[in-house]
């Protein structure tokens, strides 16, 4: 998500895909869109930061473990804000919830994941990096 371009207001900032096999299903995303895996650190594991030939990251593929050990397959569309905290109360005054967070995010940001009124569900991202 450290990419200047994807940190605009508004738009679409990252997506994660979590998935119980992260590594079956890296290859595979790999082999079908030209993606290119590398691995992800996450403590004991690898998760894998997808990426196109040029090097631009696009995309996360996450195993189901840690705070995503009970989480069903889906892919989780992050929606850059310019104050999460404001965005929150937005959400909860309109009819949303916080499913989770808010939650620092590796020095760069914070994040929660909201449901919609509707039930649809995606996270909101602020950058509190110099990027």
């Amino acid at each position: 998500m450290s990419e200047c371009a994807r940190l605009r207001v508004g738009t679409i900032g990252w997506v994660d895909l979590t998935v119980r096999d992260a590594v079956e299903t890296s290859d595979f995303y790999a082999q079908v869109t030209g993606w290119i895996p590398e691995p992800f650190d996450m403590g004991g594991y690898n998760d894998f930061v997808m990426k196109t030939p040029d090097g631009a990251a696009v995309a996360g593929v996450c195993h189901a473990r840690g705070g995503n050990k009970d989480l069903p397959p889906h892919w989780l569309v992050y929606l850059t804000v310019e104050h999460l905290d404001q965005s929150i109360d937005r959400c909860k005054t309109l009819g949303g919830r916080v499913v989770i967070g808010p939650r620092n995010y590796a020095g760069e940001g914070r994040y929660c994941v909201i449901e919609d009124p509707a039930g649809a569900v995606c996270a909101l991202y602020e950058s509190t990096g110099g990027n």
